[in-house]
Order: structure tokens, then C-alpha cells, then sequence
């Protein structure tokens, strides 16, 4: 008699012999395997968040330690995008980088590792929704710190890069699904 098991994200067989339910050694490492994956995806996921707090809210390279005077803020979708885009030969490529695509890519780690993290996050809609609440929330702390400026253009870049890691972290998931399934035939 054979149960299919599901646990943290692999699936195993357990097989009923004449002393109980023996795991096979390809379930076990399976089984460590996702473990250990969890363990570095939450030590990977704090470090990350730190750095990201750190730039977002107080990095000096980004000018977070000089507090200003007014609150600064941008309301119109698209504005500074816009803004970039149009100035950027006087603004120089590093800027609008680091602004555009940047903005992108800092939030790409937290949708590829989230999933890992826990099987809750497995949906793609929380994870997005959690990106944009987290995005949301930063944008919210630049405000009410001074030290930078609160900016849906940035709340839209930062969800967009979570969809992106997202994605890219479904896309990896199943070829590493695969590639484990082929191991064990």
C-alpha cells in the first residue's frame, strides 16, 4: 500500500511494508533537501531585508541621511518615470538606472524567495499583495522621516519587480522540480 505524502513543497511516497511505513533514501534527502533550502532562503530573505532597509531609509549614497526641511511626495503615476526618461542625457545613465531599473531589481530578490519561505506564500497573489504593502510601507517611512520621498512611480517599479521574482522564482522551481524527478527515475 502506498500514501502520497506532501511536505513543504515535495512530494514523496511513503511505503507500507511488513514493519510500517518506510521511507525510501530519496525522500529523506528530498526531505532534507527542502529543509535545508528553507533554512537558507530565511537567512538569505533577513540579510537582504536589512540591506534593503538600510538603502531605502538611511543610506547616505542615496542622500537618506540629510533630513529635509518639507515633505516630499509624488501623486501622478508615471511623473517621475517620465521625468527620467525625458532627462536623461542630463541626468546621466547611472541615475536613471538606479532609479528605473533599480527600483526594479531591489525587489526581485523578495518575490523569487518568498515562496521558499513558506507555503502560504506559494500563491502568487500574496506575494505580489505582500510586495506592494512592504513597498508601500517604505515609501510611507520616507515619508514621515524626510528622507526621501514618497512615490507611487516607486511603489509601481518596486511591485513590478516583485512580480518579476516571482515569476523568475516559479520558472526556477519547476525546472529544479524536474530536474529532481528525473534524478529519481
Amino acid at each position: 500500500m502506498q500514501k502520497n505524502h506532501y511536505t513543504e513543497g515535495v512530494s514523496y511516497v511513503v511505503a507500507g511494508g511488513p514493519h510500517g511505513a518506510d521511507l525510501r533514501v530519496e525522500e529523506k534527502v528530498s526531505i532534507k533537501m527542502t529543509k535545508r533550502i528553507q533554512l537558507i532562503s530565511r537567512i538569505f530573505f533577513m540579510l537582504y531585508m536589512l540591506v534593503l532597509m538600510y538603502f531605502l531609509l538611511f543610506s547616505d549614497w542615496y542622500g537618506r541621511a540629510n533630513v529635509s526641511e518639507e515633505y516630499r511626495y509624488n501623486l501622478v503615476l508615471f511623473k517621475e518615470i517620465r521625468r527620467y526618461w525625458v532627462y536623461r542625457h542630463r541626468l546621466g545613465a547611472m541615475a536613471v538606472f538606479t532609479n528605473l531599473a533599480g527600483n526594479v531589481i531591489c525587489f526581485m530578490p523578495y518575490g523569487f524567495v518568498l515562496p521558499d519561505l513558506h507555503k502560504i506564500f506559494r500563491n502568487g497573489f500574496l506575494v505580489i499583495f505582500s510586495g506592494f504593502v512592504v513597498t508601500l510601507g517604505v515609501e510611507t517611512l520616507q515619508l514621515v522621516l524626510r528622507v526621501g520621498s514618497f512615490d507611487v512611480d516607486d511603489i509601481l517599479l518596486n511591485t513590478l519587480g516583485t512580480v518579476f521574482g516571482y515569476l523568475l522564482g516559479a520558472v526556477y522551481r519547476g525546472v529544479r522540480s524536474k530536474r529532481y524527478a528525473k534524478k529519481k527515475v
